[in-house]
């Protein structure tokens, strides 16, 4: 049965630290996976969780820290010492760890570099540090199991129970030559069923997927989502083997990208929690709003234009949110698909391809509903003449609303934009102005005023 974190258990916790029973406390929460434990922690107050990391053993805490929100760990980490840090540090993998110090301001994670016992572990961290954060070497751990072909298969043995000593998961064993070039993996089976003085050169299995150290993280994840690996070497640009990125790693990185990619979308322009301050939340959303704004006026002063129209066919300006509405609806669907493909990467075929295939379906989709109208128009008495114009409007924005979100996303991309940004309000504003345009010029057209 899983284990649950209740109300309970986080009064019993907060009750412990009030009175002090550190016994009873570490006994508890020894024995409980550091998923929970951060759980936990997260339910506590600032100098309860302060407290608590304090208290039990930096192994347990390392792993707890990293679960929690990143908010919530900088201001715990504010409370401990540079020592209390550095010693968290020696307990994780060298990626969390520099993506911990990442979080300190520089004075301060210079210090808690020097305070590291292990000078290899240091200058791992620094080096991880000097990468972009999005890239495989800003992803990559430096822990992983590696041998020489040149080694003997009981050497090999002797110096992976080494090496393994300090690797959390050993998904793979990969070989290197004598200048550290990656030059392939090794099997398990192979190694167990060779003899002590086979040389590794004679069993490694040459063929091994690996990426280049500024290979983008999307990549990355597209790379081992496509074949199905847990882990995939990472390499400098002369082949040296650097270290690897682990599927945990690439899960939280795919997390993170989807929910800047959702905030996008909904017109959020930075990272932001829930629980920031009013400022930060103000700054991200403003200016998609300012958009929208300009946008609205944008659709006023279209109307303006058409005043005589609305004079004399006043039932325009009550099918005029139902225009915009479809426009905006057909706009988000094209262009969140194709969005989704560019991350996926199966957006194949040219762009005029995919434009001639969006205007089929919008075809097929504005003449359903243009029938849909008309039908409407005759239960409800309507003039066969405005019924056509409701109808043959709509065929027209929905078609030019997919052309803009198919055409838009792409280009973005092609451009080194996050094409996520055309899912969100700025695809809806434009085709709301567009789709207002166009149904007073059809009408302008169709009932002659």
């Amino acid at each position: 049965m899983q284990f649950q974190v209740s109300k309970e258990l986080i009064q019993q916790v907060k009750h412990l630290i009030k009175t002090e029973e550190d016994v009873n406390l570490r006994d508890m929460l020894n024995e409980i996976h550091f998923a929970d434990v951060a759980e936990i922690i997260s339910e506590l107050n600032l100098s309860q969780a302060t407290y608590l990391i304090k208290l039990l053993d930096s192994e347990k805490t390392s792993e707890a820290l990293m679960e929690l929100e990143e908010d919530f760990r900088e201001r715990i980490l504010e409370n401990l010492s540079v020592k209390e840090i550095a010693e968290e540090l020696e307990e994780m993998d060298t990626d969390d760890a520099a993506d911990i110090v990442a979080e300190l301001p520089d004075e301060r994670a210079e210090k808690v570099i020097a305070e590291i016992e292990d000078e290899k572990r240091a200058e791992d961290i620094k080096e991880l540090l000097t990468y972009d954060e999005d890239t495989a070497g800003g992803l990559m751990a430096k822990e992983l199991v590696k041998v020489k072909e040149t080694w003997t298969v009981a050497g090999c043995v002797r110096e992976m129970r080494r090496q393994a000593e300090n690797v959390t998961r050993v998904h793979s064993i990969y070989v290197v030559d004598k200048e550290e070039k990656l030059k392939g993996r090794l099997s398990l089976k192979d190694l167990l069923t060779a003899s002590a003085k086979t040389h590794i050169s004679e069993v490694y299995i040459p063929k091994v997927d690996y990426v280049d150290v500024d290979t983008e993280g999307e990549e990355v994840a597209r790379i081992m989502q496509k074949y199905d690996l847990e882990a995939i070497p990472v390499v400098d640009h002369d082949g040296v083997l650097l270290g690897r990125v682990t599927i945990d790693d690439i899960v939280d990185f795919i997390k993170d990208e989807a929910e800047k990619d959702y905030q996008l979308a909904a017109g959020i322009s930075q990272d932001v929690e829930a629980d920031d301050n009013v400022w930060e939340l103000t700054r991200a959303r403003l200016p998609w709003l300012i958009l929208g704004l300009f946008g609205g006026l944008g659709s006023v002063f279209i109307m303006e234009g058409f005043e005589e129209a609305l004079n004399k066919y006043k039932e325009l300006f009550f099918f005029t949110p139902l225009i915009a509405a479809m426009a905006g609806n057909v706009g988000v669907q094209s262009s969140a698909i194709i969005v989704q493909g560019l991350a996926n990467d199966n957006v194949k075929g040219s762009l005029l391809t995919r434009l001639l295939k969006e205007i089929s379906l919008s075809l097929i989709s504005g003449v359903t509903l243009g029938i849909l109208v008309i039908v409407f128009g005759f239960i409800t008495k309507m003039e066969i003449n405005f019924s056509l114009t409701i109808a043959i409007s709509m065929l027209c924005v929905i078609i030019v609303a997919a052309l803009i979100g198919t055409f838009v996303p792409i280009i973005l991309n092609k451009k080194g934009i996050d094409p996520a940004i055309a899912t969100g309000p700025f695809i809806t504003t434009s085709n709301d102005i567009f789709g207002i345009f166009l149904f007073f010029y059809i009408a302008k057209i169709i009932l002659g005023f």
